[in-house]
């Protein structure tokens, strides 16, 4: 029969195995939020992605892009295309008007992660002393040939300003109210530099892809914000091909190689490979422990076989 006695080895081995196998890890930094999938340069985990990139996303139950002006839902990640795609939930579309609202960026994330050229910001509601419609009006064009009046005769939600709702303008010069109250197409830079209450136009609204939309109404403009961000060249590909994860130190915002929980190289993760401050990163060595662990509770589970014979 099989005593308590035979069973303690038994026991010990398997206590040393959930021991070793956190050490498996190779990677102490999530790899998605959802069905988004993070990779560098971005990290959930803080120490993980590049450091420029510190902090900029959140994982809740949806992924978030943080600013200071607030947090902004990612739609996609497109890592080849190195762009990512935001949606603002305070931002006006064609089927609904939210209140006055401005987009920032950080000044490093306007410089590492700025809008792309193929974002258009349409100021919407704007008063006839407004500097884009006065010294600033070359910063308004239009796009695809797409024209503001097609805003405010195709949305539900901006038709409420030709009717003189919500206008900042009052009545025209007839007293009449239905008119189109004046409104810009423009890009990142104008609303970067001048909030809205400088630009003198209550609402915004921010379409992608504008490239692609000529002939397209307003009703099926894309929506959102698309950023495009650019990888620092730190030698992550020789991190990932050894099984590391690119990351930095979060004291000295030096570039590291994660190779488990504990364990950080500089370049990559093999045995004697340069190493930060002597922390020598082996997985090599752990999986060779899993091995042996994993041996002898077999040999154990034999025995224990073997006693019933």
């Amino acid at each position: 029969m099989w005593s308590h006695s035979q069973s303690k080895p038994l026991i010990t081995l398997l206590n040393l195995l959930l021991h070793f196998l956190p050490a498996l890890t190779l990677s102490p930094c999530r790899t998605t939020c959802g069905p988004i999938p993070i990779n560098y340069p971005f990290g959930l985990d803080d120490g993980c992605g590049a450091p420029q990139f510190r902090g900029m996303l959140n994982c809740s139950t949806d992924l978030f892009f943080t600013t200071p002006s607030g947090n902004y839902k990612v739609q996609s990640i497109d890592y080849d295309k190195k762009n990512l795609v935001v949606y603002d939930p305070a931002m006006s579309t064609c089927s609904i008007l939210q209140p006055h609202h401005d987009f920032l960026l950080t000044p490093i994330q306007s410089a590492i992660i700025p809008p792309t050229s193929d974002t258009v910001f349409a100021l919407l509601n704007c008063s006839v002393d407004s500097p884009v419609l006065n010294h600033y009006k070359s910063l308004c064009f239009n796009f695809s040939g797409h024209s503001c009046d097609e805003l405010y005769n195709s949305c539900n939600a901006f038709r409420l300003f030709r009717l003189g709702m919500g206008s900042s303008n009052g009545t025209n010069s007839t007293g009449s109210t239905d008119f189109v109250p004046p409104c810009c197409f423009t890009g990142y830079d104008t609303v970067k530099f001048m909030s809205m209450n400088i630009l003198d136009c209550t609402h915004y609204t921010s379409v992608t892809n504008t490239d692609r939309l000529r002939g397209l109404g307003p009703l099926d403009w894309i929506y959102g914000i698309k950023l495009s961000f650019a990888v620092p060249d730190t030698g992550c590909e020789r991190c990932a091909q050894s099984g590391g994860t690119c990351g930095f130190d979060t004291e000295t915002q030096v570039s590291l190689c994660l190779c488990s929980t504990f364990n950080n190289s500089t370049r990559e993760c093999a045995a004697g490979s340069d190493t930060a401050e002597g922390r020598d990163c082996a997985p090599s060595i752990l999986f060779q422990a899993f091995f042996v662990i994993m041996g002898a509770l077999l040999m154990c589970l034999h025995d224990f076989n073997l006693s019933f014979i």
